[in-house]
């Protein structure tokens, strides 16, 4: 399974949008180099009131340009690094990926999937709704995330608009994705 990297963003703040950027830098166990999420432990601001020492699993946030296309067809105006991601991919089932599969952006960066982004509220606060697109039920009735993964940085280096995706699986049994 290969793909490409549509767009990359980060901010230094922690705001839902992240601008785009010609090229962002993955620090090996850190994150995207500048991003108020980097770091070996939590930044997100409801996990460091909790526990300000655990693990941070969301240095690298992913998304899948086909959701924002799915997201277009049904209304609503997404462009890349707007639902917070810092890489927009094409051509992975992002999703469908185990816990553990790499992804190999570029010539050297390595990010090891560590689960599904939760959608929160905040996505309400881009358009009213978008929340709830990005829910949906599966054909058993449980609830599917759709707002991406959530990845850390094994490998280090630059990623920009056009590089290639390799996409590793971890040896099976495959863990299906839980969100982090």
């Amino acid at each position: 399974m290969s793909g490409h990297v549509i767009a990359v963003s980060s901010s230094g703040a922690h705001t839902m949008a992240k601008p785009n950027r010609e090229r962002i830098r993955l620090l090996d166990g850190l994150g995207v180099e500048g991003d108020a999420h980097q770091g070996e432990t939590v930044k997100h601001r409801s996990r460091v009131k909790r526990d300000p020492t655990q693990p941070n699993l969301r240095q690298v946030h992913l998304i899948h340009a086909e959701l924002h296309d799915e997201l277009r067809a049904a209304g609503f105006d997404i462009a890349p690094g707007q639902m917070g991601e810092n890489v927009t991919t094409r051509g992975v089932d992002l999703l469908g990926l185990p816990t553990g599969a790499r992804l190999r952006l570029g010539e050297t960066a390595t990010v090891a999937v560590t689960g599904l982004r939760n959608p929160c509220a905040q996505l309400d606060g881009i358009q009213q709704g978008l929340m709830a697109a990005t829910l949906g039920r599966d054909e058993d009735g449980a609830l599917v995330r759709k707002a991406g993964i959530m990845g850390i940085v094994l490998a280090g280096g630059d990623v920009k608009p056009g590089d290639p995706i390799h996409v590793e699986l971890p040896p099976e049994p495959h863990r299906p994705l839980e969100p982090v």
